[in-house]
């Protein structure tokens, strides 16, 4: 029997376009718990007793957060993979390429909890033991939290990068609403400019920083949810191609 040969369009499978949608909804919500219960509660800006006396006290609060952000950063991961095969029908190299920066955003992030289990040991009895002053453990502890913090600054700028090269792909193909791909490009390129404005004006206005992270947020969980329930425009592929 000749076979006929027969040229099809590249569908992204489904699978992974649900599965890409489920991990920003997924990372999104533990980041919102995390800092709603475990940081708010802990973490006393600009007081290092009352900081170390919170996570003394609630210890086992402040290990869930940690596995928390594990967890969080592990889900950046099945994003980024699931992006990548969405995306690389339209440019690969450029699909593969923030795949790989949303990957270092992922090691990175994970990288800052050893900041947290530093601070932890300081104030327990493994701190302790080591005759270090508690005065000087919580000094210290605290500071380990504040390089964890300004460690985020770091993964916000790989966040920026990956996020723009993945929104751009999507806008380019036309998978999604172009203004909602749009919406993307200017709220990942806000993030890669914020972490640089962090870097070098510790001081700026805290405004400045909650209007981009809620703009983030709100983008996405609706671009989250459109890929999880709406899907991907396959028609208008099909019928450009």
């Amino acid at each position: 029997m000749e076979k006929t040969a027969t040229k099809n369009v590249a569908v992204p499978p489904v699978g992974y376009v649900r599965a890409a949608g489920g991990a920003y909804l997924f990372v999104i919500l533990i980041a919102v718990l995390n800092v709603a219960f475990v940081d708010s509660r802990l973490v006393v800006p600009g007081d290092s007793v009352a900081t170390a006396s919170n996570i003394i006290v609630h210890e086992s609060l402040f290990r869930v957060g940690v596995i928390a952000v594990l967890v969080m950063y592990a889900s950046v991961v099945v994003l980024s993979v699931s992006l990548y095969v969405v995306l690389k029908a339209v440019d690969e190299n450029l699909a593969r390429l923030a795949m790989l920066l949303r990957i270092c955003e992922a090691i990175l992030g994970g990288a800052t909890t050893l900041f947290s289990f530093a601070a932890l040991l300081l104030l327990t009895d493994h701190g302790l033991s080591t005759g270090i002053d508690p005065q000087h453990a919580q000094a210290f502890a605290a500071l380990f939290l504040d390089v964890r913090t300004a460690g985020l600054d770091v993964v916000l700028f790989f966040v920026g990068l990956g996020g723009t090269a993945f929104c751009h792909l999507f806008y380019k193909s036309g998978y999604v609403p172009r203004a909602l791909a749009g919406w993307g490009i200017f709220t990942y390129l806000s993030m890669l400019v914020l972490a640089p404005v962090s870097i070098l004006l510790p001081e700026h206005p805290i405004v400045f920083e909650t209007v981009l992270y809620a703009n983030g947020t709100f983008f996405e969980v609706l671009f989250g949810a459109w890929l999880l329930f709406k899907g991907l425009d396959y028609p208008r592929q099909s019928a450009e191609a």
